[in-house]
């Protein structure tokens, strides 16, 4: 059976795919699967080993330049690229129009969310099978769901993301290492820099560890290299495509981090993690808690650095 996932952005919502697709595989290991996703973040598809092709759209860029030639012809090619590879199935696990519409261009029996359960309700007009799944659950357990309902079986257990560590990175020294997860997607959400320089300042002085400061654009560079000029052992990090990020995450002593797709990613992989939530409620958005990982904060709270210092000693394989 040749199947295409169609899960196009962002970063946390395809890590969120991750244990669906572990668990549809161990149901039916002869599925061949395709995954449809924004080009940005297709090496989250590509990490899972269970993916055997990964297809990838432009839209954040044609959506701005729909005047231009050369957009219609991309836009063209993947039309034909979809048409061409003969899916037997196509879910959406989105429930947009965005990713709705490009499911459509398959030309094959397309699943998805009913109209109470879609984010946009006109997305589940796409579909030929609607499937009801509770807007109440968080993002992993609703695509578990979704994936079960599709493929015919009940999801159980706990959630497992099924991808593995990529090798450290060389420019990385030996020796351990905390990753703190500064940047985020906007103000509200972000940890006040003072208490990144205490946390920093005690996980150097009294656990003996080198602090890593990844970014993602020139304001979040600014701030890393900030942060790192007032720790007593800090590492400004290259800039990284998310497959290099997972090398660096996997590897880690310990992760701690805002709410932010790559401390989901640190969560796939199963390292100390402990992820601060100052502006959202971490039951809808928040890390899966295992042995390895646990949420701190709320909308309108604000976590002490002796609350994420203490929560970070009781996880799993923290030294």
């Amino acid at each position: 059976m040749n199947v295409l996932i169609v899960r196009t952005s962002s970063m946390g919502d395809l890590i969120h795919t991750w244990p669906a697709i572990t668990e549809l595989k161990t149901h039916y290991p002869n599925i061949r699967l395709s995954w449809l996703a924004e080009d940005s973040f297709a090496d989250i598809a590509r990490l899972h080993p269970q993916v055997d092709e990964v297809l990838t759209l432009s839209w954040r860029r044609w959506r701005k330049g729909l005047w231009k030639p050369e957009v219609w012809r991309e836009l063209g090619a993947l039309r034909r690229k979809l048409r061409e590879s003969s899916f037997d199935l196509v879910l959406d696990s989105q429930g947009l129009i965005k990713s709705a519409l490009p499911s459509r261009w398959a030309c094959a029996p397309l699943a998805g969310l009913d109209w109470k359960s879609a984010r946009e309700s006109l997305a589940s007009l796409f579909y030929d099978k609607k499937h009801a799944v509770s807007r109440k659950l968080s993002a992993i357990e609703r695509n578990r769901r979704l994936f079960g309902l599709s493929f015919g079986y009940a999801p159980e257990g706990e959630p497992r993301f099924g991808v593995r560590q990529g090798a450290r990175p060389a420019w990385m020294l030996s020796g351990r290492y905390a990753v703190l997860l500064h940047a985020t997607s906007r103000a509200s959400k972000e940890w006040p820099e003072a208490h990144w320089v205490a946390l920093g300042e005690e996980l150097s002085s009294r656990h003996d560890m080198v602090t890593v400061l990844p970014w993602g654009n020139e304001r979040e560079k600014a701030r890393a290299e900030r942060l790192a000029g007032l720790l007593p052992a800090a590492v400004v990090a290259p800039k990284m495509n998310l497959i290099e990020a997972a090398g660096l995450l996997g590897h880690a002593s310990a992760v701690i981090g805002v709410d932010t797709g790559l401390a989901h990613l640190a969560n796939a992989l199963n390292v100390p993690l402990v992820a601060i939530y100052t502006d959202t409620d971490p039951q809808q958005t928040g890390v899966v808690e295992t042995p390895w990982a646990t949420n701190l904060g709320h909308i309108g709270q604000c976590p002490t650095v002796g609350a994420v210092l203490a929560a970070l000693k009781t996880r799993r394989d923290w030294t």
